[in-house]
């Protein structure tokens, strides 16, 4: 049997009454009385419903849908036309028995049977009176069941509570129906015509938008008059349903007028889109819904993204928010929650791979692989953040990239030289118009897990400004016990940075914020030797050139001794930039060459690289001869690595005078005071005349006056130019010097020791004089820099002026 509904006219409320008013009779006191009259059949066949109650003088149509229901009409219809009709208890029993149906029903007349073209039954029924099933008799072909008649309790013809109660009815039907736009207002004639009470109630009750279990509970009831007072209490319920309906209609009429036609016009687009082949926004929603599934993130972090995606679900798509929530939910799907590469710990390997990325640098790579070593037998992925410092061109960058090849890690870079607005690194908040996440969550994002080798270049060069401090924003950053919960204003979330290895990259330590330096474990990449830089044209530079300009290794050759040229001759810095570039300089010269068939040497010489370079550049490095009084070679450190200068003094008739220049700073300028003060004090130890100081001004001088200069390194160097001008004797030849002096006459110790003696050896130095605390440093630096090098240490500036000072005066000697 087919599952099929009896259909009542949708469920027959006072709202869907039809416009058809010949199906609804009119039933008068005097039709009601012969009804009641008329004895109940002994015998009747059971007719179930599914979903409505048939009350006493109500007309309904059914269908009949079921092969028993089929056969029950069909045999009535040629009989008697007298049938019971019961409602079930459960609508979804398909084949109801005896106890799936209600008690108490109503003996129905058949009307018309009409066959419909679907080929349905559908037949009409007048309710008769009420009945009461006693015993089943049969329950095949259908129910058939003995009745026993059910009396009904009504009021006198004089019970004004119960005429009230009519009336009532009458009235609140009326209102309904003026109400609700659904109903027809021709149905305010049928209540008003009709005469009988216990009619109006039936009819009323079956029309009702009430449940069948209500239905069925009022059907029941034998008192008339409280049969009409539940009737009335259930009409009052659905009046005030409409009232209220109104009146929540009546307040966002306005509204809804402007929203209907945002509405259509939504609608429209999203027509438009799918025609077009476009994503409708409802597909967008739900792709974003399918993405989450396969993400792992945390509890808080779901529970947050559904929050926010049905909140983008109640958004108007045309609104400006819907484009900043549809981007804000984008970036929590792209962002690699709980997503991590698998590390390589392999050791040998990455020594391998640091050794061919990086020629020298040995210290350096010794503390890569101990670092590294500790992060494989920790296993948590946590350890300190690295500072690479050093001059450029050393290969600071460079490194992190070998370090995230070594690991297998992804690898991301992040330029902070110039940043000066806090929200580049914590981003901005999504109330701004064009608000992004900052850049570290972007990275993160960009690299695909969570725990890629991240290095901030130039941290060094962080800057302020009213927008902010970026240096203070990235305290949280690089703190491994803060960074597990990293806030980024747009992402509104903590996210975990903990597995992250940040390399930070500085020219220089005294602009960083001492916070966050400390925050940092320092490693000191300095500048190369001539040899090492040699080494790496000859490995690295001119191989990558050649490859660059489109040229092979046969194309072009440049010996050792040329590239040694090139490099003392054309750069002068700590690392490798500047070389490259004057290797890009020869090998375009061979590329031109063979682009417009010309000859070229392909083995290049020395006349070849001032054909192409020109003059040498720098010769200044070189140590200048002893043979005037006054002239002693120091050695400096500066941002690009070591660098020799000269001390100048002369002296002059005058009253005393000490004059300084050379653009020197403060602390330089202290230096020079310091080492006159002391040979004043000290004048008869070291033969000097101390008249001398009265009769004549002494002028000190620091060649490349453009160049500013500070520091207190030089301080030996004046006092030891000073002594020599003031007895007029030679300075050792070949001797260049270091150190910090005091009044006591104690010499300190200075730092940049190994781009100090880098420099020296360009200037082809012999001996070095050094505090005897710069012992130390010394030792950390490999022999082979140290080669042809004699150093003296020293503690007492009397020291310096017996190693450095010889006994023979210089040509054309003043007599003071």
């Amino acid at each position: 049997m087919t599952k099929q509904r009896f259909i009542n006219i949708d469920s027959l409320s006072l709202q869907d009454i039809h416009d058809e008013a010949d199906l609804i009779p009119l039933m008068t006191p005097e039709d009601e009385e012969a009804i009641t009259k008329e004895p109940l059949p002994d015998v009747l066949p059971i007719l179930p419903l599914r979903n409505t109650v048939l009350f006493p003088g109500v007309v309904i149509p059914i269908t009949a849908g079921r092969d028993k229901s089929i056969r029950l009409i069909k045999d009535a219809n040629n009989g008697t036309k007298v049938i019971g009709v019961v409602s079930q208890k459960d609508e979804e029993v398909e084949n109801p028995r005896i106890d799936d149906i209600n008690r108490m029903g109503t003996v129905a007349r058949i009307l018309r049977v009409l066959q419909m073209p679907d080929g349905n039954t559908t037949v009409i029924l007048q309710g008769k009176k009420r009945f009461e099933i006693d015993q089943i008799l049969a329950e095949e072909p259908y129910i058939k069941t003995t009745v026993k008649d059910t009396a009904e309790m009504r009021p006198g013809p004089k019970d004004k509570e119960f005429s009230a109660i009519i009336d009532s009815i009458k009235d609140v039907a009326l209102d309904i129906i003026k109400e609700s736009p659904n109903i027809p207002s021709e149905a305010s004639f049928a209540i008003k015509n009709i005469e009988s009470s216990s009619f109006l109630i039936n009819f009323v009750s079956s029309n009702m938008n009430i449940s069948v279990a209500d239905k069925q509970k009022l059907l029941v009831m034998n008192d008339l008059k409280e049969r009409a007072l539940a009737t009335l209490k259930h009409l009052n319920v659905e009046l005030q349903k409409l009232e209220i309906k109104q009146d929540i209609q009546s307040k966002v009429r306005t509204d809804m007028d402007q929203q209907q036609r945002e509405y259509f016009l939504h609608q429209q687009m999203k027509t438009i889109q799918e025609e077009l082949g476009g994503v409708s926004y409802e597909q967008e929603v739900e792709e974003m819904r399918q993405r989450a599934k396969k993400k792992k993130w945390s509890k808080e972090v779901k529970t947050h993204f559904e929050k926010e995606l049905l909140k983008m679900q109640r958004m108007n798509p045309q609104v400006a928010e819907y484009s900043i929530q549809r981007n804000y939910l984008d970036l929590i799907l792209e962002l690699p929650w709980n997503e991590f590469s698998k590390d390589n710990f392999d050791l040998k390997r990455a020594q391998r791979i640091l050794d061919r990325d990086h020629y020298g640098l040995e210290d350096v790579k010794r503390r890569i692989i101990e670092y590294l070593a500790v992060l494989k037998l920790r296993n948590d992925m946590k350890s300190p953040i690295l500072c690479l410092y050093g001059p450029p061109g050393v290969g600071k960058t460079s490194l992190g990239k070998s370090i995230a090849e070594a690991l297998d890690r992804e690898y991301v870079r992040m330029s902070l030289g110039g940043l000066r607005d806090e929200a580049e690194i914590r981003g901005h908040r999504k109330t701004y118009i064009g608000a992004m996440p900052g850049r570290i969550v972007q990275s993160v994002k960009k690299a695909g897990t969570s725990n890629p080798v991240f290095v901030l270049d130039e941290i060094d060069k962080l800057a302020t400004s009213h927008q902010g401090d970026p240096s203070s924003a990235m305290l949280e950053v690089l703190d491994p016990e803060q960074n597990t919960e990293f806030y980024d204003n747009f992402l509104e979330l903590g996210y975990d940075l903990s597995k992250t290895l940040f390399i930070a990259t500085a020219n220089s330590l005294s602009t960083i914020q001492p916070a966050l330096r400390d925050r940092m474990e320092m490693i000191n990449v300095t500048g190369y030797t001539i040899e090492e830089k040699v080494e790496i044209a000859k490995q690295h530079l001119l191989p990558k050139q050649l490859k660059e300009h489109g040229l092979s290794a046969k194309d072009l050759k440049i010996g050792k001794k040329q590239l040694e040229k090139i490099v003392e001759g054309y750069t002068r810095e700590s690392g490798v930039r500047g070389l490259e570039k004057q290797i890009a300089k020869m090998v375009r010269y061979a590329a031109r060459s063979i682009a417009m068939e010309e000859d070229y040497a392909i083995k290049v010489t020395n006349e070849d690289i001032e054909k192409v370079l020109g003059p040498s550049r720098f010769d200044r490095d070189k140590y200048e001869s002893n043979d005037v009084a006054g002239v002693v070679t120091g050695l400096a450190w500066t941002s690009v690595g070591g660098d020799i200068l000269f001390i100048e003094s002369i002296i002059s008739k005058g009253k005393g005078n000490l004059t300084i220049t050379g653009n020197l700073g403060k602390v330089m300028k202290e230096s020079a005071t310091i080492a006159m003060e002391y040979i004043k004090a000290n004048a008869g130890m070291l033969g000097i005349d101390p008249e001398v100081f009265d009769k004549y001004n002494v002028h000190i001088h620091v060649p490349e006056g453009a160049t500013p200069k500070d520091g207190p390194s030089a301080g030996i160097t004046m006092l030891t130019s000073l002594v020599s001008l003031l007895t007029q004797r030679k300075v050792k030849k070949s001797i260049a010097m270091t150190g910090e002096i005091t009044l006591r006459g104690k010499v300190l110790p200075v730092g940049g020791i190994k781009e100090k003696i880098l420099a020296a050896k360009r200037a082809k130095v012999k001996e070095i004089v050094l505090s005897e605390d710069n012992r130390k440093d010394i030792l950390k630096i490999k022999e082979e820099y140290l080669k042809g090098l004699t150093f003296h240490y020293v503690t007492e500036m009397s020291e310096v002026i017996n190693i450095a000072i010889t006994d023979h005066k210089v040509k054309n000697a003043k007599k003071l």
